[in-house]
């Protein structure tokens, strides 16, 4: 008896955790299916790439004098970030906004030659097809709000998942594994499907449902180590003087970083005054070359005004969490193939979900028509004997 409470039990939660959250994981799974392959979008486009090759030794023109560049074409804003794309070799990226603390879409992008400080590029990167998918994908346009209720679906997914499970084991002991009983009908049909295809998806979907929810926490995280390490990391300059006149150089900020972290290239540099680094250091994040360590991020504190080194730590294991999650929520870590294999599970997990709204609608549809039946039979058994009494 007890067994049987508990299968009930079980499919109650797998009904209403799966029924709430279908419709905006159907738009994730969608969504997320040119996401996983956005790099060979890009390269099927046919664009080349922004910066010339030149011979290998050909002399860098140095941080200081790209920024330089980037500072010339918009003499009224601030530089708050650089950056460099792997995908773009050669080129080095600056965000430049209206004032050092302006919201964060607040930017323009400027992309410029690592070899002859030329301005190559000025991308927007908040328009086209890939940015709606993304934005979609991320918030639902919805900021942190959309980030932490798509985090929320993301937790009735894993739990829809796992009373899945408990409920597949008692059917499975009645029946062979993997069955689909073709000659019953469409709907037990269905019904087979959906259960096989979940118990195959079951490590993926907990694997992508578990890093969504983590990746839907970053701005939580991020703000978790701003208060934490960060502060930490920049106590002794809490009452000192604000920051006037020219900054230090970059070129030394990164060398002094690779110096500390040769093992290590740079990743992104965070200006004075921005909110990874204090009003008075210049914050060089260094990262790994291989693909799983350059998804470690290892920060540099270096004083914009002496360009010298004053702190440097690993990241806290909760951060370093949420950068690992992120790559492998999309299947960023085996090139092509591994992104081919998380596409099929999508696919999967669309046919899934699609498959579960139809037996819901089967199932209230049978028991419908099934009441029916009764009120039916009911209604004639009244009138038989209202007739015998009449009689």
């Amino acid at each position: 008896m007890s067994s049987v409470k508990q299968i009930k039990t079980w499919f109650l939660i797998h009904k209403w955790t799966s029924l709430i959250c279908t419709a905006f994981l159907l738009m994730l799974c969608i969504t997320g299916l040119p996401l996983i392959f956005h790099e060979e979008i890009e390269e099927l486009e046919g664009k080349p790439h922004l910066a010339k090759q030149v011979p290998a030794g050909t002399p860098l023109a140095g941080l200081d004098k790209l920024a330089e560049t980037a500072q010339a074409k918009y003499p009224k804003k601030v530089i708050r970030y650089v950056y460099w794309d792997e995908h773009e070799p050669n080129t080095t990226a600056f965000s430049l906004s209206d004032s050092i603390d302006a919201p964060p879409d607040n930017f323009t992008t400027v992309i410029v030659d690592d070899h002859t400080a030329e301005l190559l590029d000025e991308p927007n990167y908040q328009e086209g097809f890939m940015y709606v998918m993304l934005q979609l994908h991320v918030d639902m346009f919805m900021g942190i709000g959309g980030k932490l209720f798509l985090g929320l679906m993301g937790l009735l997914f894993v739990a829809a998942i796992v009373s899945g499970i408990m409920l597949y084991g008692p059917i499975m002991k009645r029946f062979d594994f993997g069955m689909i009983r073709t000659q019953r009908s469409t709907r037990l049909k269905w019904l087979d499907l959906h259960n096989l295809l979940g118990v195959v998806t079951i490590v993926w979907g907990t694997v992508v449902g578990l890093t969504g929810v983590i990746n839907t926490a970053s701005e939580i995280v991020l703000g978790l180590w701003q208060i934490g390490q960060l502060s930490e990391m920049t106590a002794p300059y809490k009452n000192a003087q604000p920051l006037t006149g020219k900054l230090s150089s970059l070129n030394q900020a990164v060398a002094i970083a690779r110096d500390k972290a040769p093992e290590m290239e740079p990743s992104i540099i965070a200006y004075p005054g921005t909110p990874f680094t204090s009003k008075h250091h210049y914050a060089v994040f260094m990262k790994g070359n291989t693909p799983l360590t350059k998804r470690i991020i290892k920060p540099a504190l270096i004083d914009a005004k002496t360009g010298t080194l004053t702190d440097m730590r690993d990241m806290p294991w909760y951060v370093n969490t949420l950068f690992v999650s992120q790559p492998l929520h999309f299947g960023d870590y085996g090139g092509l193939p591994l992104k081919i294999i998380w596409a099929l599970f999508d696919i999967a997990t669309i046919v899934i979900l699609g498959s579960g709204l139809y037996l819901w609608f089967a199932r209230n549809k049978a028991t419908k028509a099934h009441i029916n039946r009764l009120s039916k039979s009911d209604t004639e058994i009244l009138t038989v004997i209202a007739q015998k009494e009449n009689a």
